[in-house]
């Protein structure tokens, strides 16, 4: 395994006993890269090594932490154009999105370095006479960090990037489909200035080190985005474990995008656009149900389809490519299952939804639009994670909220509208945790907070300042004057 990639763990880079190639879904001729597949004991060294350098950093001092984050951010912020291609190579994004993801990991660490500065307590007078009484946050301890293949940067990024600055140790587990991107992210952090055992970075697979994660008592927190059934793994296995971990679950999305008859029609078309197809429709936050009133409805489908067109299905780094492959066979395989399913449920194909070929071997699919689809059909209550949009009529705009909050997902709604009114209405009554006026539904900014309700996640948000909901813990102490 000498030419694999390896982990870091302790501070130093450590080879697994085995490795797997890192395949281009734009050609699938192209090896990246091989990288670790590590085993349960990699893992559980990372845990005590994480252990170990805990109570030195969470007593380090603010400036500390920040001058490290900083340099962190400035390291990916030079690197972008490296770090982006990376990005869209393994995992299929055009090269400006995947260096527009990594500007954004950039500027997470930028926004978090700050944070290390701007954490405060608070002191309360005591209802007793003569005591007084401090509110103070306290790291939670040695967290472990699991993200996904669809945003290989930014996720992995607005996990530890507070992980850190809260004064936490970090056992990261990047998805084993984009090693290559984790692996640039784990270079620069590992020459920051942290101190060994602070940040770990183990690969593999999430059955061995993921599993190993959720049972260690070392861990005392687990980070999770992923799927849903998955999700409810790691929720469970938290709770069972001894101790119990604390948990934070980004999961999945069914979200819809309600365009009411009032609608600016060209600002519509690139909100579903942009929110279904783009990202080759990877994204937990895209815009899976287009709900479209009846006077708007057959004008709106006409120019989502002439719209597509005009987009080009091409390898993810060449230039004028619209949109990439999706990441991997299996993914194209449950794409294409669900467009034979919204067929078999009687909804209309309007076009797209077939494999394609281009001048390198990959996983190439024409964006798919459906029309005449229920709110009860599959397509429409599962989420694919794939470039399929499925278009449903409602009569007006009472029907249209009902069907976007008839889901079991709550992550990201929206509506295109002029009128005040319903757009006031709508942030007041969607039942999600982000709500989007004639924006797409997918495309978020990093101070604020992310996350969703019902089915989409589990404790505290992401992102921002809220971040330290569940980064740290809270401590009232109280003293006898």
């Amino acid at each position: 395994m000498t030419d694999a990639a390896r982990n870091f763990i302790a501070g130093e880079w450590v080879a697994a006993g085995d490795a797997a190639p890192d395949i281009n879904p734009s050609n699938t001729n192209d090896v990246v890269g091989l990288y670790p597949r590590a085993g349960a004991a990699d893992a559980e060294r990372a845990i005590a090594a994480a252990r170990a350098a805990f109570p030195g950093w969470s007593r380090s001092t603010p400036q500390e932490r920040y001058e490290i984050l900083k340099r962190i951010s400035d390291e990916i912020l030079a690197r972008k154009d490296e770090i982006g291609r990376m990005l869209s190579r393994e995992e299929g994004k055009t090269l400006p999105e995947g260096v527009g993801e990594t500007v954004r990991a950039g500027q997470i660490f930028a926004f978090f370095a700050g944070e290390c500065l701007r954490l405060s307590g608070e002191i309360v007078p005591s209802v007793r006479p003569g005591v007084g009484v401090e509110m103070t946050r306290e790291a939670v301890g040695v967290v472990g960090l699991i993200t996904p293949w669809n945003f290989p940067v930014a996720i992995p990024a607005w996990k530890i990037a507070p992980a850190l600055a809260y004064g936490n140790c970090v056992v990261f587990k990047p998805a084993d489909l984009v090693p290559g991107t984790a692996h640039l992210l784990g270079e620069i952090i590992a020459k920051a200035g942290l101190p060994a055992g602070v940040f770990n970075m183990v690969m593999g697979r999430g059955s061995v080190v993921g599993e190993t994660l959720l049972r260690s008592p070392g861990i005392d927190a687990i980070s999770f985005t992923g799927s849903v059934s998955t999700g409810r793994r790691v929720a469970a296995a938290a709770i069972e474990a001894s101790p119990m971990k604390k948990i934070q679950l980004e999961m999945g999305g069914k979200n819809p995008l309600v365009v009411l008859d009032d609608a600016d029609l060209k600002i519509a078309v690139e909100c579903a656009v942009n929110g279904a197809f783009f990202s080759t429709g990877q994204r937990c936050t895209a815009s899976s149900r287009l709900i479209v009133t009846e006077g708007i409805h057959d004008r709106f489908v006409e120019a989502v389809a002439e719209r597509l067109k005009g987009l080009v299905v091409d390898d993810a780094l060449k230039a004028g490519t619209h949109i990439g492959p999706v990441v991997d066979q299996s993914q194209l395989d449950q794409n294409l299952k669900y467009v034979a399913i919204a067929k078999d449920e009687g909804a209309r194909l309007v076009i797209g939804g077939d494999r394609l070929n281009r001048e390198t071997p990959g996983f190439y699919m024409a964006p798919a639009l459906f029309a005449d689809v229920d709110n009860r059909m599959r397509v429409a209550r599962e989420e694919i994670f794939g470039p399929v949009g499925v278009v449903i009529r409602a009569k007006g705009y009472d029907e249209a909220l009902a069907i976007a909050n008839d889901t079991e997902f709550g992550l990201s709604s929206g509506i295109c509208t002029t009128s005040l009114k319903h757009a006031q209405h709508f942030k007041r009554n969607a039942e999600a945790g982000m709500v989007m006026v004639n924006l797409p539904t997918a495309g978020v900014d990093y101070h604020v907070p992310f996350g969703g309700r019902k089915g989409s996640s589990y404790g505290p948000r992401e992102q921002g300042a809220y971040a330290k909901e569940f980064y740290t813990t809270v401590k009232t102490s109280y003293t006898l004057a």
